[in-house]
């Protein structure tokens, strides 16, 4: 029997979630790139998930957010932000995380407009081994903010893949 079950996010308070980043991550966790980088931008319902205990009482959650390359000579290249995957600090360990990027790995295969171009700031070590992300496709990208270049992790399964040089930023809307 599994110590936790896998949900959509929207099926998730607001509040829960937000007080479980807050104890993944700490209450200055906005400040961080990543945030900068979907800002403004909705998470994405069909991308993003949470882990519950039997009881219900939330353990984990992964949120997946639109964002965009955007090329030096204007063109937009569509990507997913993975992140942030947070666990509470007493159920790290068990599995969770894992088991929330396994079901967004799952997913992503399915949902070709979002799931072909995945980027992330993370563990090198730990996201390539077990799912597929490098630094390769990212040392020429631009963010709007401080990153470790080997943390700008991407996964491209996209034919034709995505520019070596651009800026990486929320997805602006169509005018």
């Amino acid at each position: 029997m599994s110590l936790f079950t896998l949900v959509p996010l929207a099926t998730i308070a607001p509040h829960d979630v937000e007080a479980l980043l807050d104890a993944a991550f700490s209450t200055d966790r906005h400040l961080r790139t990543a945030y900068k980088i979907r800002a403004g931008t909705p998470w994405l319902p069909a991308l993003s998930f949470a882990a519950c205990d039997r009881h219900g009482a939330l353990l984990g959650t992964l949120q997946s957010w639109p964002v965009a390359l955007y090329a030096p000579e204007g063109a937009c290249y569509r990507l997913t932000l993975v992140g942030p995957v947070a666990v509470l600090p007493a159920a790290q360990g068990k599995g969770v995380g894992r088991a929330l990027m396994a079901e967004l790995m799952a997913r992503a295969a399915s949902e070709p407009v979002d799931g072909d171009a995945l980027v992330m700031i993370g563990d090198p070590e730990y996201y390539g081994r077990f799912f597929g992300f490098s630094a390769d496709a990212t040392p020429n990208w631009d963010v709007p903010g401080p990153v470790e270049r080997h943390r700008l992790l991407a996964r491209i399964t996209r034919d034709g893949g995505v520019p070596a040089i651009g800026t990486l930023g929320p997805l602006q809307p169509r005018v």
